[in-house]
């Protein structure tokens, strides 16, 4: 039976065109899950934002430095959101018959993107990295948890009207 697909969602690229330090610490959650399930595929999400390049290449390339082989790897260029990230990666998996998704966010964003999922007929588990007051701060960390409070009925009435546009689950 094939892995569940490792999600990476992107997160903000700074204006020299590096890494943020939420996209860091996916990154970073990313390379440890792929070591622990060492046959599934590895899902780069994350278009150009304010700042290029691209979230998915930023990953790849710190992906591979770390050891992941390029041909594990998914490149969705695409997405500008956490829906639309959710939306790839159902049309991926249910293209390519996996059981499911495994992903890899902040802590105080993965339950969101795990519903999205789920609302999208995906069974998601967390493997999220921890991004608290310690890693963030305490305004920052306030701030995202706050912005999840509104995103998490919105997307998740978003993504059940959506469902209907997506391939049948390939057995």
């Amino acid at each position: 039976m094939p892995e569940r697909l490792i999600v990476i969602l992107g997160a903000a690229v700074r204006p020299d065109g590096t890494a943020s330090a939420a996209l860091l610490r996916r990154i970073e959650g990313g390379r440890r899950l792929a070591q622990a399930y060492p046959r599934a595929q590895v899902f780069c999400s994350g278009g150009v934002g304010r700042h290029g390049p691209s979230e998915a290449s930023i990953m790849a390339q710190r992906l591979v430095a770390g050891g992941v082989s390029s041909s594990r790897l998914v490149l969705d260029e695409a997405s500008l959101d956490t829906l639309q990230t959710g939306l790839a990666a159902a049309r991926f998996i249910r293209t390519n018959g996996l059981p499911g998704a495994i992903v890899c966010t902040d802590s105080y964003h993965a339950l969101r993107t795990r519903l999205i999922l789920a609302a999208l007929g995906v069974p998601a588990i967390d493997g999220s990295v921890s991004a608290g007051v310690a890693q963030m701060g305490a305004f920052q960390w306030a701030r995202m948890r706050l912005r999840e409070v509104p995103a998490i009925p919105y997307d998740g009435v978003l993504a059940l009207a959506k469902r209907r546009g997506l391939p049948p689950v390939r057995r």
